[in-house]
């Protein structure tokens, strides 16, 4: 068993994986803050500066002062603007996780493109061939 776990743990999918999870996590971090610093300020700039994280409604009928307070309380809370924002905060990282993917895609493309061509001008012959050059030669000679 310990041997098999060797063998899979050696596989290269599993080490892209983990460089991919631990890149991933990086630019997770990176992502929250493009959108917590500098996307929703946009947002709250257009919106008037509601913050939608504190709308909340208990379910118990009590009021609070805060959704922390409610929460800090105990009672049951409904928090609808902690659910608005995170779905904001995934629209806005889902487009910049597009926008990356399409740049990558683009330079994937060019350089499949570049490989292509750069194979195809490989191919393609400098001018005739040997036995061009003798059929030419063995048909001028039959006209002479």
């Amino acid at each position: 068993m310990l041997k098999e776990f060797q063998n899979f743990i050696a596989r290269g999918n599993v080490m892209d994986m983990a460089v991919g999870i631990i890149v991933g996590a990086a630019f997770t971090a990176i992502v929250q803050s493009l959108v917590k610093d500098m996307i929703n300020p946009i947002i709250a700039l257009f919106t008037g500066g509601v913050d939608f994280s504190g709308w909340y409604y208990t379910l118990d009928g009590s009021t609070h002062a805060s959704l922390a307070a409610a929460q800090e309380a105990g009672a049951p809370v409904f928090a609808i603007g902690s659910f608005v924002m995170a779905v904001i905060n995934f629209l806005i990282i889902a487009f910049v996780v597009f926008l990356l993917v399409k740049l990558v895609n683009r330079l994937k493309e060019a350089a499949i493109a570049k490989e292509e061509a750069a194979v195809e001008e490989a191919a393609a012959p400098a001018g005739p061939t040997e036995v061009d050059l003798l059929m030419e030669i063995r048909d001028a000679l039959k006209k002479g």
